[in-house]
C-alpha cells in the first residue's frame, strides 16, 4: 500500500514561549518537506520575529495562506489566523499570548474536522493563562475530547524506550484516590490495548499496572486501593482478554527497569507516570492522546518561558511529535485495511 504524503497541522501554542523556536528548528532542513506538508497556525509576523532570534537557521520559504486548503507541497505553509497587531513578548505570560494560543488551536481543529489537515501537532500552551481568557478546559486533551465527542481518552507518553498512560490526568493530587475506580482503570486499559494495536501495530500488547500507595499499600498498612480497586480491575481486564499485570510498586518497577518487559505501563496519576518518563526520555518524548478519532500529538515539554527568544530550545521532542503523528496515522490505515480484509472473507 502506497504511503500518503500527509498534511501536518501544527499549532503555535503560547506565542511568548518556545513554540515558534522548536517549530522553526524542526522544519529548518528543507529535505523534511519530502516527507510531509506542514501547515502552521499562527502569525507570519511572529514567525519572522522568532526566525531572527535563531543564529544557525538558513533562509526559509514560508507560504503565507489564509486557509489550509491553499497549502502547497514542498513549502512551509502558515495560516495567518492572528490579528496583525500582535507582537512577541518572549518569556512573558500575557492575555494576548493566551488568546493567540486559543485562536490557533480553534482554527486548526476546524480544519482537522473539515479534512484540510490529516493530523494535529500542538505546541505548548499556558493552561492557566488560557483559562483566564475563557478557555474552559484544563488542557489540550480535554478540549479535543469534547470537540471530537470521545467518550473517554487516555494520555500516553511515547518514546522509543517506553510508553506510559495515566488513569487520572490534570487534577490535584488530593483528588486522585477518590477518582480511582475499578471501572475507570478498566476503561483506560481498554483504550490502551486498542491504541497499542491500532496506533502502534502491537498485536497482543502487555500492559503493566502501577499501584497507588508506597509498596502497593504494604498489605493494607499504607492503603487499600491496591486490593480493593486496582487488583480487581486487573483481574477483570484479564477476563476480557487484556494482558494486564500488576499492580507493581513504582519505585522498584522503574528502578529495576521492569518497564522494558511490557509494551506499555498504566500509572494511576499524572506525575507518577510523567516523572519517570521524562527522566528516561525527555529529549524526544511525545504526548499522544489515545481514544480520539483523530491523531494528535505534542512535545512532552511546556512553554519554557525562561528559554524563549534565546535560541536555547531543543527541537527533538517537537520533531518526534511530528513523526509520531505521521506513523500513527499510517498505522491506523494499515490496521483498518487489514480489519476490513478480515471482514470481507
Amino acid at each position: 500500500m502506497a504511503l500518503p504524503k500527509l498534511v501536518v497541522g501544527i499549532t503555535q501554542g503560547d506565542s511568548n514561549g518556545i513554540g515558534y523556536e522548536v517549530i522553526i528548528k524542526s522544519l529548518a532542513d528543507e529535505r523534511i518537506l519530502d516527507s510531509f506538508t506542514p501547515v502552521i497556525y499562527g502569525s507570519s509576523k511572529l514567525m519572522g520575529f522568532y526566525r531572527k532570534t535563531l543564529h544557525n537557521i538558513g533562509p526559509m520559504d514560508i507560504n503565507v495562506i489564509s486557509s489550509a486548503a491553499d497549502a502547497k507541497q514542498k513549502k512551509i505553509n502558515l495560516v495567518n489566523c492572528l490579528p496583525d497587531n500582535i507582537y512577541a513578548e518572549p518569556g512573558q505570560s500575557t492575555p494576548d499570548s493566551a488568546k493567540a494560543a486559543i485562536k490557533s488551536l480553534e482554527v486548526a481543529v476546524k480544519d482537522l474536522k473539515d479534512g484540510q489537515i490529516d493530523v494535529l501537532v500542538t505546541a505548548p500552551i499556558n493552561k492557566r493563562a488560557m483559562n483566564a481568557e475563557g478557555f474552559s478546559n484544563t488542557g489540550h486533551t480535554e478540549f479535543l475530547q469534547r470537540e471530537f465527542g470521545a467518550d473517554d481518552v487516555t494520555m500516553i507518553m511515547v518514546s522509543s524506550q517506553i510508553k506510559i498512560g495515566v488513569v487520572t490526568g490534570h487534577i490535584p493530587l488530593r483528588d486522585v484516590p477518590s477518582s480511582l475506580s475499578k471501572e475507570s482503570i478498566l476503561r483506560k486499559l481498554r483504550i490502551m490495548k486498542a491504541s497499542l494495536q491500532r496506533d502502534f501495530g502491537i498485536t497482543d500488547p502487555k500492559i503493566a499496572v502501577l499501584g497507588l500507595n508506597p509498596h502497593c499499600g504494604d498489605g493494607g498498612l499504607l492503603g487499600h486501593e491496591e486490593e480493593n480497586i486496582i487488583l480487581p480491575a486487573v483481574q477483570e481486564a484479564q477476563k476480557e482478554g487484556i494482558q494486564a499485570f500488576g499492580p507493581y510498586s513504582p519505585d522498584g518497577f522503574f528502578g529495576l527497569g521492569n518497564y522494558s518487559r511490557f509494551d506499555a505501563t498504566l500509572a494511576m496519576y499524572h506525575d507518577q507516570g510523567l516523572a519517570p518518563f521524562k527522566a528516561l526520555a525527555f529529549a524526544d518524548g511525545v504526548n499522544f492522546t489515545a481514544g480520539l478519532p483523530i491523531v494528535r500529538t505534542s512535545p512532552d515539554h511546556g512553554t519554557a518561558y525562561e528559554m524563549s527568544g534565546r535560541d536555547e530550545a531543543d527541537p527533538r521532542s517537537m520533531m518526534s511529535a511530528i513523526y509520531t503523528a505521521i506513523d500513527i496515522f499510517r498505522s491506523r490505515l494499515r490496521y483498518d485495511t487489514i480489519q476490513e480484509g478480515k471482514m470481507e472473507k
